[in-house]
């Protein structure tokens, strides 16, 4: 891991590098894996789902530009998430990710808020993401944090819509 940030308390945030892919491949499936189940998501019908995350995918997500972040709590991953350059002006927040066993204790927007920063520093106008749309409580959650809702549409390939959210820098 080549970076840290200093988050609160016993909490950290490190900048992943390729020998970190197994550990975020791991948090990912962990993390997704109560979604797939509540929208009978598999391999079959929705095989680029992060509950079927493999070392591979993060390796390529990482060749191809995209930055992962762990978030360590007392020395221990908690949760992951990752920022993509779309553009100049644009970045995706991707697989954010907090394990089950450690939800409800502010990871998530720690995760989040550091994304929003990594993302004003690449310059970026806005931060957007794409979440399952009848995920109704996710989508209370990124509204309560400054995310605004779009549009939301299917895709041939996936068995759900997906409702777009952007957080819009002023």
């Amino acid at each position: 891991m080549v970076r840290s940030y200093k988050a609160v308390n016993n909490q950290s945030i490190h900048t992943c590098t390729e020998e970190d892919a197994s550990v975020l491949a791991g948090t990912i499936q962990r993390s997704f894996q109560d979604v797939a189940d509540r929208f009978g998501l598999t391999r079959e019908n929705a095989s680029r789902h992060p509950s079927n995350c493999t070392v591979d995918w993060v390796l390529k997500d990482m060749n191809r530009g995209v930055v992962y972040f762990v978030l360590k709590d007392s020395g221990r991953v908690v949760g992951c998430a990752a920022l993509e350059a779309a553009g100049s002006d644009i970045c995706y927040l991707e697989r954010l990710a907090v394990l089950p066993e450690h939800r409800k204790q502010g990871f998530g927007k720690t995760l989040v808020d550091h994304i929003l920063s990594e993302a004003r520093i690449r310059k970026a106008r806005s931060v957007n993401i794409g979440i399952i749309a009848e995920q109704t409580e996710l989508k209370d959650w990124y509204r309560r944090i400054g995310f605004v809702e779009g549009e939301s549409k299917d895709f041939p390939h996936l068995p759900f819509r997906v409702t777009f959210m952007s957080y819009e820098f002023v």
